[in-house]
């Protein structure tokens, strides 16, 4: 199988990163699962943080998604922590769709009762908390702390041996720590840079027996099974009923000559 990893990171801002995610994936993948990391090209990829420049680069992100099914990619993966066009791609495309954000709260779920997030900074505690509440979790998650990383191309020099690292590392470990002391029994690092580099310096325990989950690896994980939940299901993957659903064949010929090359899935009557 194949599948395609999205991030939202700009490579030549965050190669150490880059090589980094390549290297875990690498380790994690079955035999036989191929992946493409892709990040973001175009125009931004280093401050998503921020609302605005997310939605620039949701755009990109979309792009790649259609790209990836017209490619033969198996099922398309959001690297990024708020998620950024996951229901959008899910509509859109006849392949699984995963979020990083989403698949780390449902595996997290799976591992304990309660739910600790760490976050890199305060703009990033709203924005992964309003994808708690579209997952109906809210109440499974106990504790919300913070780390000071204002500037998240810093987390990409914490990748090499020094006071950054040790810095940003011994801020991740306090903050999930205060997450397992306010009852948390799972702690996720509520960024994808920090999960990479929490998981390369070996950190997998916040203290208690209370585990840190690599949501990295979750998602690469994830994906492998629904692409094969898929193959079982006859393609039946993704629900088109509500959310979901796309246009009818009858109106597709008249929406694209509005929008463009969308819903690449859906064949025109009478072609």
């Amino acid at each position: 199988m194949r599948l395609w990893y999205q991030s939202m990171t700009r490579p030549d801002a965050w190669p150490a990163y880059s090589a980094a995610l390549r290297r875990l994936l690498s380790t994690a993948a079955d035999p036989g699962t191929e992946f493409a990391v892709h990040g973001i090209t175009r125009r931004g990829g280093i401050g998503d943080q921020y609302r605005s420049l997310e939605f620039i680069e949701t755009i990109e992100v979309l792009e790649n998604a259609t790209r990836a099914e017209a490619e033969g990619f198996d099922a398309v993966l959001l690297g990024n922590i708020a998620d950024p066009g996951l229901r959008q791609a899910r509509e859109m495309l006849n392949i699984p769709v995963l979020g990083l954000c989403e698949t780390a709260l449902l595996t997290a779920c799976q591992m304990g009762a309660s739910i600790g997030l760490v976050v890199a900074n305060d703009k990033h505690h709203g924005r992964v908390m309003e994808n708690v509440a579209l997952a109906g979790l809210t109440s499974r998650v106990v504790a919300v702390e913070r780390m000071t990383v204002d500037r998240l191309v810093d987390l990409d020099t914490a990748f090499a041996e020094g006071p950054v690292r040790d810095r940003i590392l011994g801020q991740f470990q306090e903050a999930a720590a205060a997450c397992v002391a306010r009852g948390a029994e799972v702690v996720i690092p509520a960024a994808g840079v920090a999960m990479v580099l929490v998981a390369e310096a070996g950190v997998h325990d916040a203290g208690r027996g209370t585990p840190v989950l690599n949501a990295a690896v979750a998602l690469l994980k994830a994906g492998e099974t629904a692409v094969k939940l898929n193959w079982l299901m006859g393609g039946r993957f993704t629900s088109r009923r509500g959310a979901y659903a796309q246009p009818p064949a009858d109106q597709i010929a008249e929406l694209r000559r509005a929008y463009g090359p969308i819903f690449p899935g859906i064949q025109e009557p009478g072609t």
